[in-house]
């Protein structure tokens, strides 16, 4: 059973960013990012990245479309952003997981996205929220190349929204489970916000 790992390209240069997997041994990158391309950073965009990671051995896997934070479903808005928790119940992302799930019974996987910070970023808030229940080792690499495992992740994301302490009629797990829930509706996609947006951003 392999790692996974998840990272934020953007604070990167594209060669520092390869060196980082390079080390960490990861040799499959899987690219959650609904649209594959930057106007910021150019040599992200899907085509210029595989064509990078392949002349170092690394595969590179695009999973958009099953594991983006967007959605193209109208049901799954509410209140004009992005329904995490109805996305999970999609097939396409339940399929996304288990391509996931399965390269990482074979290879050292990393999941990328932009954001630098895992816990403002779905890659960690969606997607690696539904892979823990497989038990693989989940660990994120931050911006200056420290690992934060999974659960360390996790006392942080209770501890931003002081959801840290025991409490006298809720679970553990259901501490968890708001603060996961008031995460992702904090950094959800809202479409109306990017059209209104005057400066370069890259979403997920």
């Amino acid at each position: 059973m392999g790692t996974i790992y998840t990272i934020g390209y953007s604070s990167y240069s594209i060669e520092d960013f390869v060196n980082t997997l390079i080390s960490d041994e990861i040799n499959a990158l899987i690219d959650v990012r609904s649209s594959p391309y930057s106007k910021m950073y150019s040599e992200f965009n899907k085509d210029n990245l595989k064509r990078y990671l392949n002349s170092k051995s690394i595969y590179y896997v695009f999973l958009g479309e099953e594991c983006g934070a967007r959605a193209s479903e109208n049901y799954c808005y509410r209140n004009g952003a992005v329904d995490f928790n109805c996305v999970s119940d999609l097939p396409r992302f339940k399929a996304g997981i288990k391509r996931i799930t399965d390269g990482a019974s074979k290879f050292n996987v990393a999941l990328m996205c932009a954001e630098k910070d895992p816990i403002t970023c779905h890659r960690t808030i969606l997607v690696a929220r539904h892979l823990k229940k497989y038990d693989y080792p989940i660990k994120h690499i931050l911006a200056n190349n420290g690992i934060e495992t999974h659960e360390q992740l996790e006392k942080r994301l209770l501890k931003l929204f002081d959801l840290d302490q025991s409490h006298f009629y809720k679970t553990k797990n259901e501490l968890l489970k708001e603060a996961y829930d008031l995460q992702a509706a904090k950094i959800a996609y809202r479409p109306a916000e990017q059209e209104a947006e005057v400066h370069e951003v890259d979403y997920d």
